[in-house]
């Protein structure tokens, strides 16, 4: 459910028309709704309400803008984080640090430093090596670090192989032949207050089996770790519930998510912690874009070329991902059509032989489901800057992220006196 409609014929964000929005702010320029949000955050709650006291931790990479940060905060979420920067946002947009998680493979000694300066409630360790570092970071502090033992199950996400997680190919977490002598090596050492274990097996998941297969495998573990003689209070079960981006998907809702957690770990007596960040933003988000011409194909259908771009969303050209397309102020007639930007890359094509509604220079459109893995991955290729971002409540909106120009960017840069 999101809310973005039609209303008198036009496409509205909640109350406020989005060709208001292109008038005033430009194009493109993503918009996400702060009802929709709020939504989606009360329905995944209300799915885990048969668990005792789960940390709901939103996936910040999912979409970093303090404003969307906010919204969530206020929705009684803790933060997933997976670099310094965005546990710098985390706290910036208000979260309590003993709601934080700090996961990723690549941490730092000096991002492992600041969550333990900053008092976060818990990291995930993705290795031996990464556990003996922050213990030793702890100790050095006269404290503990909390955490947990990312673990990699060897479970096919069945999702795209880029963002398949928890497969025995893939860089993340222990192997699951490891984790009890891992988990004993880390268990060990005074700077770690090593508590249980995480888990996330892939993003964009339309099937619930490859989770249940790995949450049945860490519920043996836990298992074997207290037979071994460890103390197991905390399960992290990731996040990756997939959404329908495209008109007809039926994705597994919140609400059968959780009745699975709820069965499967009856009796594991562990606080748990999920990281959703799609499934609660993704369809909260669209991009907004207008129509620079329609290009005359050869063979085949038409170009319909927009000024938004592989830059703003990368996920068409980096993982062949479908957007639904749509018209803001739709007439009825449809069309078949290339959808491109401009940029210089065959690779800046959003759709092939796609029907939608039929469009013509100037018009405006919209991809869907973009508030997730959109403005958070873009870059300046081709020398274009980034794009706005606003957020609707009701019949009002606010720019919560400014376009930044080529120029500014530009700014940057330094040219040595020994070139001049």
């Amino acid at each position: 459910m999101d809310h973005f409609h039609l209303k008198n014929g036009e496409l509205h964000a909640e109350d406020v028309p989005l060709a208001r929005i292109a008038d005033e702010v430009g194009t493109p320029v993503y918009v996400y709704s702060r009802a929709t949000l709020e939504r989606h955050a009360q329905v995944f709650s209300e799915a885990l309400s048969g668990l005792d006291d789960p940390l709901i931790a939103f996936a910040v990479k999912s979409n970093p803008n303090l404003a969307v940060l906010r919204v969530l905060q206020q929705q009684g979420f803790g933060a997933d984080v997976v670099s310094g920067g965005e546990l710098k946002r985390a706290l910036a947009a208000g979260f309590a640090p003993e709601k934080i998680v700090f996961s990723g493979v690549g941490k730092t000694d000096a991002e492992l430093a600041l969550g333990l300066d900053e008092g976060i409630g818990q990291f995930n360790i993705e290795s031996s090596e990464e556990g003996r570092e922050l213990a030793e970071l702890a100790r050095s502090r006269g404290t503990r670090a909390p955490a947990v033992l990312r673990i990699n199950p060897d479970v096919d996400a069945k999702t795209h192989a880029k963002i398949s997680t928890g497969k025995a190919e893939n860089k993340f977490g222990i192997p699951l032949i490891r984790a009890r002598e891992t988990y004993r090596e880390l268990a060990g050492l005074d700077g770690l207050d090593l508590r249980g274990v995480a888990i996330h097996i892939g993003s964009q998941l339309l099937d619930l089996e490859p989770l249940e297969s790995a949450f049945a495998k860490v519920g043996k573990l836990v298992a074997d770790l207290r037979s071994d003689g460890h103390t197991i209070t905390h399960v992290d079960l990731g996040g990756g519930l997939g959404v329908p981006y495209k008109a007809g998907m039926t994705p597994p809702s919140p609400a059968e998510y959780g009745a699975l957690v709820e069965r499967v770990t009856a009796d594991w007596n562990v606080k748990l912690a999920f990281e959703p960040g799609r499934v609660i933003a993704g369809n909260a988000g669209v991009l907004l874009t207008r129509v620079i011409r329609v290009k005359r194909g050869g063979n085949g259908p038409p170009f319909v070329i927009v000024d938004a771009a592989m830059n703003d969303l990368a996920r068409p050209a980096l993982y062949g991902a479908w957007h639904d397309f749509d018209a803001v102020a739709p007439d009825g007639q449809r069309m078949t059509a290339n959808i491109v930007g401009p940029i210089c890359e065959t690779g800046d094509t959003f759709a092939t032989d796609r029907e939608c509604d039929a469009l013509a220079s100037g018009d405006l459109a919209v991809f869907r489901t973009a508030g997730a893995y959109g403005a958070t991955m873009a870059s300046s290729y081709n020398s274009r800057g980034f794009v706005a971002e606003v957020l609707v409540d009701g019949d009002r909106f606010a720019v919560v992220a400014d376009r930044i120009e080529a120029s500014a960017i530009m700014d940057a840069e330094r040219v040595p006196e020994w070139l001049a």
